[in-house]
């Protein structure tokens, strides 16, 4: 009796260890994946710091605010308004729905303003690097 209550208690852990074993495999293939994604340096380290700041990444920013383009600013503020104004808690909205919309909008503003931040320090290296002749 013993024997066999031995027998299914080494069967169970090497199950749960294989498992496991799996279970963190598959993490690590994920986080290279991310990585990956993010690119690598100082940008792909610097979204990945304001996706952790804010709880979202770009992607998830823009599927909440129902856009594609971040270059179309209009389209992103009316769907901001239009949502954060639908989830009003005095008109029976979400508080945390209403709190991601804002999150989400946060987290496109700052993409924009960094987009706009390297592309005016590129303009200002090649306008201060010497012609070339």
């Amino acid at each position: 009796m013993l024997k066999v209550i031995v027998q299914a208690v080494v069967a169970g852990s090497q199950v749960v260890g294989r498992a496991f074993t799996r279970a963190l495999q598959q993490e690590w293939a994920a986080s290279q994946q991310a990585a990956k994604r993010q690119g690598g340096g100082k940008q792909g380290t610097k979204s990945a710091v304001a996706d952790l700041k804010k709880g979202l990444t770009i992607q998830e920013a823009k599927q909440i605010l129902n856009v594609s383009d971040l270059n179309d600013v209009e389209k992103i503020q009316k769907n901001y308004d239009h949502l954060f104004a639908v989830n009003e808690k005095s008109k029976g909205g979400s508080f945390y729905l209403q709190s991601k919309v804002y999150r989400a909008k946060e987290r496109i503003d700052e993409e924009i303003q960094d987009k706009m931040q390297k592309e005016r320090s590129q303009f200002e290296e090649e306008q201060s690097s010497p012609p070339k002749t």
